[in-house]
């Protein structure tokens, strides 16, 4: 099954949260609070999100994190993959060096086309978007367990 990772779901939800006020600075222990994620995963996520220019961070008193773009300019794919890795539904997709069949593979060339589709829609879709204009952004109505760590 064809499925976004939990923690580039709960990184979906953290930078729609913050680009929603991109001039805000948010903690990781607020945003896990409001949004009743694991703080931990909170963490990991908000990390992913500033390694990929998504959000900044700042250290110390004051600090935190804030989305470093407009809702309207972070698209659904940017922030999947900053926590997934390139999106590549197979591994010929991922690279054309990575599959040894790649040249027999009568289907390779199709799984390819089916990648770009998936990839270029989840690009074409900004967080303003997915989140209807930002009105109301959902949140979550209890919390979640945790989420074990990300791989690297």
């Amino acid at each position: 099954m064809l499925r976004v990772s939990r923690l580039a779901d709960y990184a979906v939800l953290l930078a729609g949260r913050m680009a929603r006020e991109p001039a805000r600075t948010f903690t990781a222990a607020a945003l896990a609070r409001d949004m009743h994620l694991p703080a931990p995963t909170v963490t990991k996520v908000l990390a992913a999100l500033a390694r990929a220019g998504l959000v900044d961070s700042q250290r110390g008193p004051g600090g935190g994190y804030r989305s470093a773009h407009a809702a309207t300019d972070i698209s659904v794919g940017a922030v999947i993959a900053a926590i997934d890795g390139p999106i590549a539904l197979t591994i010929c997709a991922e690279a054309s060096d990575a599959c040894d069949l790649m040249e027999i593979c009568p289907s390779a060339a199709n799984w390819q086309r089916i990648n770009e589709a998936v990839r270029s829609t989840l690009e074409g879709i900004s967080l303003e978007e997915l989140t209807g204009g930002g009105a109301g952004f959902p949140l979550p109505a209890a919390p979640v367990a945790a989420v074990p760590e990300m791989a690297s």
